[in-house]
């Protein structure tokens, strides 16, 4: 994890890292204030953890231009979280980013970015357009004005519809001149500076109008006193460690998961691929540094990452600027931050929201068949009613399910005939086994639990029409099996001893052939029907093919 700090120092560098950094901190401030907005805590939390989460993460990460920040899911599970029943909520919040970050580092420092490997795109695809819609009911109340009610967020939606003239006519303004702004800016040369543009003239709109209106559009300054310097360090509240742990779980899988979607877009100092358990880490770290001065918990941000590196950085130092900025922030233009308009940075949310909804991704889904598509709208739908830290861990179950679908369903078994020549070829295996007949044949895919009545269903037919045949099964590649086909193997077996015949096995791994020891099954075939394999591919069963046709002759 060693930086050339020659490198970060660099004439050639350290001008463009200044500007990216300049960009980064300016428009962190209002996202870090609507991180903590969205996640229904003091916004200083999210302005907290941007800075010492960005900071913390930005040596210890393996992709260089990870930004690690306050993201929309990870505060949408802090929203979940109930830390408002703990005796001391603020304390909790704390406690919740260091959990955090402990989770990471070990999970980290034991190769667990590996696990992102079985995370499936429709589980992904589901919980990402959630986390997205979830984004915009979120602050659906904060951008009307109107303080909506229910026990998640579609019912606070139908609670706001319902309620449609005790809406803010000002705050609804304030709210779409922002969001208008946004998107007009992203088409100049402005970009991404548009965000902190929009939420400061959204907000000077918003004072121009508090000077008519009766029931004015509320600022920051309202519902938080808004400090001019860097907050105390804090420790961790023991009491609230079990209460917090599956939270802590929750926020580390999805931090796992789109620090894995930043590392796969984003270039490294040496062009190699990230190292995600190395990426994990650095998010871990930043979560302790976040947790300990005061913040929220934090992730990869792929908007965050993209911003610096369109911005020109060329090393790690980039971040420190960006700190550095943000610190300037805090103490010299505190007053200033504190008349933003809580409309204004919910219409920011909202434009970030809608952007995490991704058609094609959808579409892309829906292409691929029913099975998938049912996991996508499962995810998404429980996402969307039910807290997300339990949304996680249902999404992660239903990757389970369908890589265990898709596995079993992926079991084929063809026919292998083995010529004079010495020579194989393969073709789909009969229907029915003839009498005398020696048939070999060769199942492909995993053979475990899942897989066994896939498997026994391709077998072919054994009757009184098959008498006296000989069935041989290849087992090459298969490096483990299970009680559940040893026993469709068994049953198999019964039907051709029945009529007379046998079932071969050619087995090449020592593990599968154990296995098939200690479950009684080679004895019951006989030893004899039970080959090993050598390292010559297609010795094995060839000589088990010549016997079986010996034995059939004789």
């Amino acid at each position: 994890m060693r930086v050339g700090f020659g490198r970060l120092f660099s004439r050639r560098t350290i001008g463009k890292d200044a500007v990216s950094g300049l960009v980064l901190g300016v428009e962190a401030v209002p996202d870090g204030l609507a991180a903590g907005l969205l996640a229904g805590i003091n916004p200083l939390a999210g302005l907290y953890a941007y800075l010492f989460g960005m900071i913390g993460a930005a040596f210890f990460t393996s992709s260089t231009f990870m930004a690690v920040q306050a993201t929309g899911a990870m505060a949408l599970i802090v929203s979940d979280s109930d830390l408002q029943s703990r005796a001391d909520p603020d304390r909790a919040l704390y406690t919740l980013a260091i959990m955090t970050g402990i989770v990471m580092i070990i999970a980290g420092l034991f190769g667990g970015g590996r696990l992102v490997r079985f995370v499936p795109t429709p589980v992904m695809t589901g919980f990402v357009t959630a986390v997205g819609v979830n984004i915009v009911l979120g602050q659906l109340s904060n951008f009307t004005g109107f303080a909506s009610e229910g026990s998640n967020r579609l019912f606070k939606l139908v609670d706001l519809l319902l309620h449609i003239p005790q809406w803010s006519a000002a705050a609804v303004a304030v709210g779409l001149v922002a969001i208008g702004l946004i998107y007009l800016f992203r088409l100049t040369p402005v970009g991404s500076l548009g965000l902190v543009i929009a939420v400061v003239i959204g907000s000077g709109f918003a004072a121009l109008l508090n000077v008519w209106v009766a029931e004015p559009v509320v600022l920051l300054d309202d519902i938080v006193d808004v400090p001019n310097g860097l907050p105390a360090p804090v420790l961790p509240n023991l009491d609230d460690v079990l209460f917090l742990l599956l939270p802590a779980l929750s926020l580390a899988f999805v931090g796992l998961v789109q620090g894995a979607a930043v590392s796969a877009g984003l270039p490294t100092a040496d062009g190699r691929p990230a190292d995600s358990s190395r990426d994990f880490v650095g998010q871990g770290a930043g979560n302790l540094v976040a947790g300990i001065f005061q913040g929220m918990p934090v992730g990869g941000s792929m908007s965050g990452s993209s911003l610096i590196v369109q911005a020109g950085a060329k090393t790690r130092l980039a971040f420190v600027f960006a700190g550095i900025v943000m610190t300037l922030v805090v103490f010299f233009a505190s007053d200033l931050v504190s008349y933003i308009a809580m409309p204004a940075l919910a219409g920011l949310l909202i434009v970030v929201g809608i952007g995490a909804v991704k058609p094609s991704r959808i579409y892309s889904v829906v292409k691929s068949g029913p099975l998938p598509t049912a996991i996508m709208a499962v995810t998404f739908g429980l996402t969307l009613v039910i807290p997300l830290q339990y949304a996680v861990l249902v999404g992660v179950g239903l990757g389970i399910i369908l890589f265990v679908a898709q596995q079993s369903n992926r079991v084929r078994v063809r026919q292998v005939h083995v010529l004079e020549q010495g020579r194989m070829r393969e073709s789909a295996p009969p229907a029915r086994i003839e009498a005398g007949q020696v048939v070999v044949l060769q199942p492909y895919g995993s053979l475990f639990f899942a897989s066994a009545p896939v498997f026994d269903s391709q077998l072919p037919t054994v009757d009184e029409g098959s008498r006296g045949a000989t069935v041989i099964i290849r087992l090459r590649g298969t490096d483990q099996i299970g009680l559940s086909l040893i026993d469709v193997l068994r049953r198999f077996a019964g039907e051709l001893r029945a009529v007379e015949g046998a079932l071969v096995l050619v087995i090449s791994e020592k593990l599968v052939y154990d296995q098939v020891v200690a479950s009684g099954l080679r004895d019951e075939l006989g030893a004899a029907n039970v080959y090993r394999s050598t390292e010559w591919v297609g010795e094995t069963v060839r000589q088990a093919y010549a016997d079986a046709l010996s034995r059939t002759r004789s």
